[in-house]
């Protein structure tokens, strides 16, 4: 009987758990430009990091038009359904890319292990090109994230409001 009460316990600590929502540590306003061959999108948002999450949400006359959650393993998109990293960049963005380009973009990091990375006083630059697959410029300065692959014809900017 005590067996069957602890296996009640757990399951009901590990249904409620499932349902609580994720605590984000730091909560910033954008402008925030999202342009691949899938889709575009450019509005005000909001930008949440957490430990181990990250969301996105673009908003357009006060109304959510998109939202992406961005987890170690997946990437959840109002648009699409759940799918991992590797399937997100092979739908949207491109199969080459590494797993976590998106996630570094929206958290000002560098990309690629930082290829070609150029130190500046505001930031840094990075010119990443592999013919026939992309060419990429990707920037971090001040406020601003530029990153721009011209063969893909991919735009992702993200430029952070307030402080």
């Amino acid at each position: 009987m005590t067996f069957i009460k602890i296996i009640l316990i757990a399951m009901t600590a590990l249904w409620l758990g499932a349902c609580s929502s994720k605590e984000y540590s730091k909560q910033e306003s954008a402008f925030i430009v999202l342009k691949t061959p899938t889709f575009r999108h450019a509005d005000l948002g909001f930008i949440y990091e957490g430990h181990d999450s990250l969301k996105v949400e673009i908003y357009s006359s006060g109304q959510p038009v998109m939202r992406l959650d961005i987890t170690e393993d997946n990437v959840c998109m109002s648009l699409f359904e759940c799918m991992d990293k590797e399937s997100f960049n092979k739908t949207v963005l491109h199969a080459s890319y590494p797993n976590n380009v998106l996630e570094n973009i929206f958290k000002a990091q560098k990309i690629f292990d930082g290829q070609n990375m150029l130190k500046t006083r505001n930031g840094f630059t990075q010119m990443i090109k592999e013919t026939n697959k992309y060419e990429i410029e990707y920037s971090v300065l001040n406020k601003e994230v530029l990153f721009r692959d011209r063969i893909n014809h991919i735009l992702i900017k993200v430029k952070r409001m307030g402080q």
